[in-house]
């Protein structure tokens, strides 16, 4: 079993904006817009995730005559594990630094 590493905060970012809807197929530029990162840190963590089987690709045709295709991603059933888990990692942090008035 590999040792568990934790997540940076733009993979969290991705993941979450993919598990907003876990099996629909989403585009780079949308998850740009949903994340905030830009291309240069997006498909590098995309190509790792992909890599550690949280995600599936695939290339879509274009929709009219003269566009590239496009490639689009969604979360494997291990992806939406990996993402929920992640998502309550967040909330528990989250209700960690903000009890009894604590904010950090």
């Amino acid at each position: 079993m590999k040792p568990y590493r934790k997540s940076s905060a733009q993979s969290d970012a991705v993941v979450a904006a993919l598990l907003a809807q876990p099996r629909a197929w989403q585009h780079g530029y949308a998850l740009t817009k949903a994340t905030g990162l830009r291309s240069g840190s997006l498909y590098p963590i995309l190509g790792r995730l992909e890599d550690r089987g949280y995600l599936e690709s695939k290339w879509l045709e274009p929709a009219h005559a003269g566009r590239p295709p496009r490639h689009v991603y969604r979360l494997t059933p291990g992806g939406v594990a990996f993402a929920r888990e992640a998502d309550s990692r967040r909330q528990y942090a989250h209700q960690l630094l903000h009890r009894d008035g604590v904010k950090a």
